[in-house]
């Protein structure tokens, strides 16, 4: 039996769970029309963002649906809290192998419980056939955007929570590494529900001078700072807070998986000296790993001896 057509697919799955809660702040008109008419904040910046998600790549292809859409909106929240951005609007591209009821049912339930729980409306989007891929565009808004390009010579580098479970929940999800019990649980948590770090963010915004989300691991994300600020990095990789689950699953390699794992979420920023009593106040779980340098690249030091990664981190091309 053939599933519900585009318009009803549009109008079943996703229009009618979100009526409910539209107009929302700033939404004129949301979906349903040739484009979604919004009016944006006074006195704010728009921060918008967009990422693709790919089945087998971003994902595996098999996995639930609720848990799929879980993940591809949160990882797209997580732009905007590390811009420090307030979430307000987002539009949906779907593209599917074939139009199945049930799997649209779970990824439909995901994507709207994640969006209440963040308080971000939908006002529009696409469906089309083809492989499975979900691209998302999240728009925020921000008084005080948090760049990567404010960093100084002598900033310290820290990092929030730790480093390493989603990476090292891969194998675990995939049937490659066989686990516990609380490891399955810890896996399918930093895989699928990973948190947008809205609130610390909301908190360092003045002392932080630069930052961004850990999306490919931190080596390669932490050199987007050093490029965007023209300096370089020194790390003290001892210091980096790895997790739990990256120990349990490979002792001998949860250090690299912290550093060039990618996919926790978490917050890599850059703090002046004269704000670092102001951050340890506020009693945030957050850790110095480094110092911004003058010059280029990033030198790792582990316990005062040279380390070098095997790779930097995600690649996409």
């Amino acid at each position: 039996m053939a599933g519900p057509g585009e318009f009803e697919l549009i109008r079943e799955y996703f229009a009618s769970r979100f009526q409910a809660n539209a107009p929302g702040a700033g939404v004129e008109l949301g979906i349903g029309d040739d484009c979604a008419l919004l009016t944006p904040p006074a006195g704010k910046f728009l921060a918008t963002s967009v990422d693709t998600l790919v089945a087998g790549v971003h994902f595996p292809a098999q996995a639930d649906p609720y848990r799929i859409a879980s993940r591809a909106l949160r990882v797209n929240l997580s732009d905007l809290a590390a811009m420090n951005a307030t979430p307000l609007w987002f539009t949906l591209a779907l593209t599917l192998p074939e139009s199945n009821a049930e799997w649209l049912e779970g990824f439909a339930r995901g994507i709207a419980d994640t969006a209440h729980l963040f308080d971000i409306a939908l006002v529009g989007g696409d469906t089309t056939k083809g492989p499975l891929s979900i691209t998302i565009q999240v728009t925020g808004a921000s008084e005080q955007p948090l760049r990567r390009d404010g960093a100084g010579a002598g900033d310290s580098v820290f990092v929030s929570n730790t480093l390493g479970a989603a990476s090292a929940a891969l194998p675990i999800l995939l049937g490659e590494y066989r686990a516990g019990e609380a490891q399955k649980q810890q896996a399918e948590e930093a895989f699928y529900f990973p948190q947008p770090q809205f609130e610390l963010v909301q908190k360092l915004a003045g002392y932080a001078s630069a930052g961004l989300d850990i999306s490919d691991g931190l080596l390669a994300d932490l050199g987007h700072i050093c490029n965007a600020s023209h300096l370089g990095a020194q790390l003290e990789l001892e210091k980096v807070p790895v997790a739990e689950l990256a120990r349990s699953v490979n002792p001998a390699t949860a250090l690299e998986t912290a550093v060039t794992g990618g996919d926790d979420y978490q917050l890599c920023f850059t703090v002046p000296e004269r704000h670092l009593d102001a951050v340890a106040q506020l009693d945030l779980p957050v850790t110095a790993i480094g110092r911004m340098s003058a010059g280029s690249g990033i030198q790792c030091r582990f316990n005062g001896a040279p380390w070098q990664a095997g790779h930097a981190g995600y690649r996409h091309f």
